[in-house]
C-alpha cells in the first residue's frame, strides 16, 4: 500500500529529469541571487519537516513532501537539476542494498528522499554531531541513522557493520558516503570500502550513486552557510546494482571509477 501511495507522490517518473527553464523565483532574480534566499527558504523546510519529525509523523509520504519541497526551493533559487539512471533504483525493486556515492555537501540529504524513496526506503551513516543541528537533528533520528563519532575509526566500523547489518536486515536500505569529509574533490585514495564490505556481510547488493552539488559550497567561518553558486549545476546518476563477489575489491574499483568519469564529464 505504501509503495503505492509513494509513487503517486514521486515527481520524478522518468529515467531522467531536468530542470525546466523559468523556474527561477523572480524574487531570486531581484536580489541577484543572494545567498540569504536560499538559506530562508530552506531553514523553513527543515523546520517544518524537523518538527514533524519530532511529533513522529515522518513516514514516507511526508519525507517525500519534504524533500520535494527542497528541490523547489534550489529550482526557485536558479538551481538546475540533473537526474539520470533512476530506472535502475526502480529496477532494485524496493530490497534493500546499500547506496555507496560521493559525498559534496548537505544538499543531497535534501534532496535524496525526492529523488529515490518512492523505490527505495533508506537511512543514513551520518557523523554523530548532525544530530546536534536543530531540526535536522531530528529527522536523522526518525530515519535511524546511523551516527558515527570519527574518533575511533575501529569502533566506528564495528559500529556501522552492525547496525547496518541491522537495518538491511529489515529491509530498509542504507546510504554511505565513504569519504572521510564532504569534499569537491574526489580522491579514490579516500574513498574507503565499508560500503561494500557492509553489503557482503549483509548479503545485499551495492547500487551506485555519483552526484554533484557543489551548488551550495562549504562555509569558511559557518560550514553548513555556504556561499551558493548558480553556475554550479546538480547532478546525480545511478549505476546499475551490482552482487558483491568475493572480496568485493572489483565491485569497489568500479564504484570508484563510476563516479570519478561522471565527474570527469559533469565538468564545468
Amino acid at each position: 500500500m505504501e509503495y503505492h501511495d509513494l509513487t503517486d507522490n514521486n515527481r520524478f517518473k522518468g529515467d531522467t529529469y531536468d530542470t525546466p527553464e523559468g523556474k527561477r523565483s523572480f524574487f531570486n532574480k531581484l536580489v541577484l541571487g543572494n545567498r540569504i534566499d536560499f538559506y530562508v527558504r530552506n531553514f523553513a523546510v527543515f523546520q517544518q519537516s524537523g518538527a514533524c519529525a519530532g511529533r513522529g509523523e515522518l513516514d514516507g509520504f511526508n519525507q517525500i513532501k519534504y524533500s520535494n519541497m527542497n528541490v523547489d526551493v534550489v529550482e526557485k533559487c536558479g538551481g538546475k537539476i540533473h537526474l539520470r539512471g533512476l530506472d535502475k533504483v526502480r529496477a532494485v525493486n524496493h530490497a534493500p542494498v546499500v547506496v555507496i556515492g560521493n559525498h559534496m555537501s548537505l544538499l543531497e540529504t535534501a534532496l535524496l528522499h525526492a529523488v529515490i524513496r518512492a523505490h527505495i526506503d533508506f537511512s543514513f551513516v551520518i557523523k554523530e554531531s548532525l544530530l546536534k543541528i536543530p531540526y535536522f537533528g531530528n529527522i536523522l533520528r526518525a530515519l535511524d541513522a546511523v551516527a558515527v563519532g570519527r574518533s575511533d575509526p575501529r569502533e566506528d566500523f564495528k559500529h556501522v557493520m552492525t547496525e547496518g547489518a541491522r537495518i538491511l536486515n529489515s529491509g530498509r536500505s542504507i546510504i554511505i558516503f565513504p569519504q572521510s569529509t564532504r569534499s569537491v574533490e574526489f580522491k579514490v585514495e579516500e574513498f574507503n570500502s565499508i560500503g561494500v564490505k557492509l553489503a557482503r556481510s549483509a548479503g545485499v547488493q551495492v547500487l551506485p550513486m555519483a552526484l554533484k552539488t557543489d551548488f551550495v559550497r562549504t562555509g569558511k567561518i559557518i560550514r553548513d552557510l555556504g556561499p551558493v553558486n548558480l553556475k554550479k549545476e546538480i547532478y546525480f546518476e545511478f549505476g546499475d546494482a551490482m552482487t558483491i563477489e568475493g572480496n568485493g575489491k572489483e565491485q569497489h574499483a568500479q564504484i570508484a571509477e563510476f563516479i570519478k568519469s561522471r565527474l570527469e564529464s559533469w565538468k564545468d
